[in-house]
C-alpha cells in the first residue's frame, strides 16, 4: 500500500495539513495575524477585507485576520472530526450489519425496510435540528468546552447514520452467508461468530475499507451543509448585540464554519469562502486518492509478459533457391 503513488499522494496531502495545524499553532498560537489597514505614503489604501498578497498569500477575513493561519488552525479540527465521526459510525454499524446479516435473519427483511426510509430523510435538516442546542451559542455564553462540545458533535452525528450504514453491512453479509464454502463450514459445525471472524470478515475487509472512505467523504459534505445554518463544529459564537453585533462565527476555525460564516461575501471578497471550500475539496480528493491506492495493494494487475514469436518458435526464411533445393533433397529421399 505505501508503494502506491495515489495512496503516497493522498496521506502526504492530510499529513500535511494536520502536521502543518499543530505546528502552526506551537509557532504562532491560537490567533492569526492580523492586520487593519495598508498604508502606503502615510495613507491607508486598503482595509479588511485584503485581498490575496505577499503578506497575506490568501488575504484576510473582514476582521482583518489572517485567512491561510485560520485555515491552518482549523484543519485538524476539520479533518481529525471527520475521521472519527466515521470511525465511530463503522465501528457502531459494522457489528451491528453482522447482526443482522446471520443471527437475525428472518428480522432483516423489515428492519431493512425501515432503515431505507431514512434516505428520504434530509441528513442536514435532521442534524441541525439535533445539533442546534449543542452547537448554538446562548445569551448567557456556553456552559461546555469546547472539546466537550465536538465530542458531542462527533457522537451524534455518528449516530444518525448507523442504521444505514448497519444494512449495508447486513446486505453484503447475507449474500455472502449464501456461498458455498459458508455452507460447508455450517456443515462441518462453524458456528456464526467463527463464519463471521474467519470468513465474512476476510471478504468484506476491503469493501468496509471503501465504505469507511465513503463516509468520511460524507461527513465533510455534511459539516459543509450544516455551515450554511450557522452551525459549526465546536460551537457557534453569537452576537446579542441588538445595535453592533457581529454576524454568527466559528470558534474553531474549522474549514465548513469559515466557509458558512463567509459565505455573504462570495460577490465582493470571493477568496473567503472559495478558499475553505478548495481546502475541503483537496480533503476529500485525498481521502479519494488513498482508497484508490488501498484497492490497488489489494487488487494488483498482474501484467503478462508477452513473448515474442521468436523466442516460442523459431521462424526460417528461406529464397527460391534454397526452397528448391529442399524440394530436391526431398523427392531424393522419396525416391531412395
Amino acid at each position: 500500500m505505501w508503494k502506491r503513488p495515489y495512496f503516497i499522494i493522498g496521506f502526504g496531502i492530510l499529513a500535511f495539513f494536520l502536521i502543518g495545524s499543530f505546528v502552526y499553532e506551537g509557532l504562532y498560537g491560537n490567533v492569526p495575524k492580523q492586520t487593519l489597514f495598508i498604508t502606503e505614503n502615510g495613507r491607508a489604501i486598503e482595509s479588511p477585507p485584503l485581498s490575496p498578497q505577499w503578506g497575506h498569500p490568501l488575504g484576510t477575513d473582514q476582521y482583518g485576520y489572517d485567512l491561510f493561519g485560520k485555515l491552518m488552525l482549523g484543519a485538524k479540527y476539520t479533518i481529525l472530526s471527520a475521521l472519527a465521526i466515521a470511525a465511530l459510525r463503522m465501528l457502531i454499524a459494522v457489528p451491528l450489519g453482522y447482526l443482522l446479516g446471520t443471527y437475525l435473519q428472518r428480522q432483516r427483511t423489515w428492519i431493512s425496510g425501515l432503515a431505507d426510509s431514512l434516505h428520504y430523510v434530509p441528513l442536514t435538516l435532521f442534524a441541525s435540528f439535533v445539533l442546534y442546542s449543542v452547537l448554538w451559542m446562548p445569551a448567557e455564553g456556553f456552559t461546555t468546552g469546547m472539546w466537550e462540545r465536538i465530542g458531542i458533535q462527533i457522537v451524534l452525528m455518528a449516530l444518525l447514520t448507523v442504521p444505514i450504514v448497519a444494512v449495508l453491512v447486513s446486505n453484503e453479509a447475507a449474500l455472502l452467508s449464501r456461498q458455498e464454502y459458508i455452507l460447508a463450514s455450517k456443515v462441518l459445525g462453524a458456528g456464526r461468530w467463527r463464519i463471521i471472524r474467519k470468513h465474512m470478515y476476510p471478504q468484506m475487509r476491503e469493501k468496509l475499507a471503501v465504505l469507511y472512505g465513503q463516509q468520511v467523504i460524507e461527513t465533510f459534505i455534511i459539516l459543509a451543509h450544516l455551515s450554511l445554518f450557522d452551525l459549526f463544529l465546536g460551537g457557534t459564537k453569537v452576537s446579542y448585540d441588538p445595535m453592533f453585533g457581529d454576524p454568527p462565527m466559528s470558534i474553531s476555525y474549522e474549514w465548513a464554519g469559515l466557509f458558512g460564516s463567509t459565505f455573504r461575501y462570495l460577490q465582493g471578497a470571493p477568496w473567503l469562502p472559495l478558499f475553505p471550500v478548495l481546502f475541503i475539496a483537496l480533503s476529500i480528493l485525498a481521502v479519494s486518492l488513498m482508497l484508490e491506492g488501498y484497492l490497488q495493494s489489494k487488487n494488483p494487475k498482474v501484467k503478462k509478459k508477452r513473448k515474442t514469436a521468436a523466442a516460442e518458435d523459431k521462424v526460417v526464411e528461406w529464397n527460391r533457391e534454397q526452397l528448391r533445393e529442399q524440394m530436391v533433397r526431398l523427392k531424393e529421399k522419396e525416391l531412395l
